[in-house]
């Protein structure tokens, strides 16, 4: 049987089995596809019709490129490569959002560990630095004077790879002890949490709690508008509450991660149901 979506996922968690689950009771006919196992030509034949993609794919690289190879083959993938491209580039993401219009903490890109040390005299006190590409909370650091600031970047400056010195700092906002996660799919919100922890760091990979946020009319319509900035049509964005509670926007995220925001639901509402509604058409914004 031809398949009708195909799922490009290198690694099958919890997610993706939940996704397989809500194809197969739809007798959606699907494949999984493996990015380790993909190739493709830049002119391929596009004349025979091509099923839809979910791009689930945990690599940055291979997800971008996957997106993008399939796409030059007549696929219409979710998201697209353009938007996974942009969302897992936190700088331009940054400059998205803020082109939007969108109330965001402070940001700036240096080009060189020395300009990141003039930068964080700029922003005036405690701050994160954030590898330009990565999830899960890994390499964040927070920096609370000076003499912290000297010593990671020393260290950052002895990194082989030229782009790791290219130096992403933010403003440090003082959340209250939590986050706010909001699912989006095809220009509707899931649902929300938020997400607490004993640390700084609030994501579920390293152990943060989740809780249902009933206030979807406060977080939600800013939740939508940083979707649309980045162009993806399922997202995880991330919102943050600064010392006065006013949301702003952290990240967007275009692989949407969804176990801590599906066990918060319940049986509520199937977020992998809300992401096959998208990649079906079913939603199409």
């Amino acid at each position: 049987m031809t398949p009708q979506v195909v799922v490009l996922a290198s690694r099958v968690r919890a997610d993706e089995k939940r996704l397989f689950d809500a194809l197969e009771r739809r007798s959606v006919p699907y494949v999984q596809l493996d990015t380790r196992t993909l190739h493709g030509f830049a002119h391929p034949d596009r004349e025979r019709p091509r099923p839809v993609v979910l791009n689930r794919e945990i690599s940055y690289a291979r997800a971008c490129y996957g997106a993008e190879l399939l796409e030059a083959a007549g696929h219409e993938v979710v998201n697209s490569g353009a938007a996974t491209a942009l969302c897992g580039d936190k700088w331009r993401t940054s400059v998205a959002l803020a082109r939007a219009g969108l109330p965001t903490p402070r940001t700036v890109l240096a080009l060189t560990p020395q300009a990141a040390l003039d930068a964080w005299e700029e922003l005036g006190g405690p701050a994160v630095i954030k590898p330009l590409v990565g999830s899960w909370g890994r390499l964040v650091t927070r920096v609370p004077d000076r003499a912290t600031a000297e010593a990671v970047l020393e260290y950052v400056a002895a990194l082989p790879s030229p782009q790791s010195h290219v130096v992403y700092l933010q403003e440090l906002v003082e959340k209250p002890g939590r986050d706010i996660r909001v699912g989006v799919a095809g220009g509707e919100v899931i649902g929300a949490v938020y997400r607490r922890s004993d640390g700084w760091r609030t994501n579920v990979a390293r152990g943060a709690h989740v809780e249902l946020c009933e206030d979807n009319e406060e977080f939600g319509p800013m939740a939508l508008a940083a979707a649309e900035a980045v162009g993806a049509r399922i997202a995880g964005v991330d919102l943050i509450e600064d010392a006065d509670g006013r949301p702003q926007v952290l990240e967007v995220n275009a692989g949407l991660e969804f176990s801590g925001l599906q066990r918060a639901l319940g049986e509520k509402v199937s977020v992998a149901d809300a992401l096959i509604d998208v990649v079906l058409g079913r939603k199409t914004w």
